[in-house]
Order: C-alpha cells, then structure tokens, then sequence
C-alpha cells in the first residue's frame, strides 16, 4: 500500500509550518493568498488528503455535515438535499447522507452510526423519531435540526411547516371554490399523511361537508398509478364525489389521468388537489392546484442555523415556521354549476 502523504510533508514543500497548512485547508479565508497558494500546489503535488478521522480527534468533531432522509428518489427530498448543498458551498464542511426507507427503526440505527463518527452537525426528517432515537439525539454533541415539519418540542431546532395546517387551508380552499363533497386519496400512510388526513378532516368537518366513506387511502407507496387507481376506487363508490384532496402530487396526477380516461370533466366535475407543488404540477393539463411547500429553502435554512451555532453566532428562533401556500391553478376552479356568470 502506498504511504500515506502527512501534513508535516505538506508545510515542508510549502515552506510554512504544519499549523499554518491546517488553517489553510479548514479556513482558507484566514490565511495570505500566497501562502495559500503555495500550501495548495504542495497539496496537488503530493497528493495529500486529509484524515478526517484524525481532525475529529483532534477538534472533537469532523467537517460533516449528517443528513437523514426517507428517499432520494422522491423529489421532494432531493429539492432538500440542493438546499443543503447550496447553503454549504462556500464552507469547509462535506455532506454525508443517508436513506432511512421510511422505516424508523433504521432511522434509529443510522442516528448512531453518524454520531460515532462526530459530525459537525445532523440535519433529519422529520419529528417522529423512536423513543431510542430521540434519546440519542438529545445526547448529540453536535447542533440537530429536524426539517421538513414543525412542532412543540424540537430536539435542539426545527425548520419546516405543520402539515396539518397546509392540509387544513388546501381543504378550505375547495370548500371556497365551490365543491361540496371532497373526498381524500392518501397513501403509505405514514404520519406526516395522517398529519395531512386530520388537516383535511379538520377543515371538511368545521364545513359541514366531511364523509368518512369518501376517504380512499392504502398503505403502499405513493405514485401516479396509485392515484389512478385510488381514484377509480372512491368514484366507484361515491360517484357523487366533487373534489379530492391528495396526499402528494403523484396521486393527484394519476387521479387526473384517471379522470381523463372516464370522460370526467376536470374542474367542472371534479376538482383536484395535491400537495408540494412539484413541476409537472404547473405543466399539467389543467394545470393542477398543489400545496407549495419551500423545501429548498428548508435544506438551506438549516445549514443556515447549524452554521451559526457552531460560530458561535444567534442561530434564530428554535422553531422555524416557513408555512406553506396554495397554489390555486384550473384543476380547482370550482363546479360548472357554481361559477359566477360572466359579464
């Protein structure tokens, strides 16, 4: 194997001290231009990496930044990730992320293996941690910022919104157009969806319009051909149902689709909703009605605030309420029979 290139042979061709390379590479703002550049041409020319290992002995943490997400196949999370990264371009700090699959159990098991490894700071989905889980987090030496959602008691800080109250205005906004009996389409079913059920319910009841058989829901995975699939199931019972509120933006999208191919008119007889306002949302035809949810800025935000701790600088409120908004588009222009008569 080859031998390892040390710090001490890095300031030996560079001419500087061994202290001096070590601000270089971990604050290069905090060293001359000239002797950065040299420090970095031996860096080039000797091959040196840093140990990260040691640099965590040596400080008590290392230039990672842990992020715990559900999926990077579902947009929403990658929209996150990009926050994160931005909001890092310009530090010294590396992200290291992980997939918990949805499942809390192996949540709880990567919650350790990133502490073992002492990270700068740990960014996770989510507020439904294990009983295990939470204990660890609240032992972490490092700041934590629970993303994505909002609620009474943070770990340490939390940036996001209450899905229940963004499933609560998007209920009310049907009400408003028009629709008089909305039913939901829901799936996996996991509790941020049972947090957007109880919104929708919440709002639909205070209406007067709420019907517990108008609710379809299944416990696998979202996507366009669920919501196909959902919605075919709800009309099949409830022919009369005006309007569905859907969990994610691949439901509503297969419910369109759905609605298409059954010659249902889209507003005019049914009127849809989804929530996290992803792209095709927009490019749809009619252009689909979605809860926007600013998860971009979430990742950034949360950089944002472990940065600050570890300055030493006021990282903000604890709780970070970024709301989320309704984007009305046609798919919710409300009934043929309810709209007002143009003049």
């Amino acid at each position: 194997m080859a031998k390892r290139v040390t710090l001490a042979e890095v300031a030996a061709r560079a001419g500087v001290s061994p202290i001096t390379v070590s601000r270089a590479l971990r604050r290069p703002d905090t060293v001359q231009a000239e002797t950065r550049a040299r420090i970095d041409a031996a860096v080039a020319e000797l091959g040196y990496v840093p140990d990260p290992a040691a640099r965590a002995l040596a400080t008590g943490r290392a230039d990672v930044i842990g992020v715990l997400i559900p999926s990077v196949t579902n947009a929403v999370f990658t929209d996150v990730l990009s926050g994160i990264y931005d909001g890092l371009a310009d530090s010294r700090f590396d992200v290291q992320y992980a997939i918990t699959r949805y499942d809390p159990g192996t949540e709880e098991k990567l919650i350790g293996v990133f502490l073992r490894q002492r990270p700068a700071g740990l960014i996770i989905s989510g507020i439904d941690q294990t009983d295990a889980a939470r204990r660890l987090l609240d032992r972490a030496s490092c700041p934590v910022v629970q993303v994505m959602e909002t609620g009474p008691d943070p770990v340490d800080m939390m940036v996001g919104f209450s899905h229940h109250d963004a499933a609560a205005a998007a209920t009310r906004h049907l009400i408003d157009r028009g629709y008089r009996r909305p039913g939901f389409l829901g799936a996996r079913m996991d509790p941020r969806t049972q947090r957007r059920f109880a919104g929708f319910r919440a709002e639909a009841e205070a209406g007067g319009v709420f019907d517990l058989d108008r609710v379809e829901t299944t416990e696998v995975p979202s996507s366009v051909g669920g919501g196909a699939e959902l919605l075919r199931a709800l009309l099949g019972r409830h022919p009369e149902t005006d309007a569905v509120f859907c969990n994610n933006d691949d439901l509503a999208l297969g419910a369109l689709f759905e609605a298409m191919r059954m010659g249902i008119p889209v507003p005019g007889q049914l009127g849809i909703c989804g929530f996290n306002d992803l792209e095709m949302m927009r490019a749809a035809e009619p252009s689909l009605t979605s809860v926007r949810t600013n998860r971009f800025e979430m990742g950034a935000r949360a950089v944002e605030m472990i940065r600050a701790r570890l300055d030493g600088r006021d990282p903000g409120p604890a709780i970070l309420d970024l709301k989320a908004e309704i984007l009305a588009r046609r798919s919710t222009d409300g009934p043929t029979g309810n709209r007002p008569v143009e003049t």
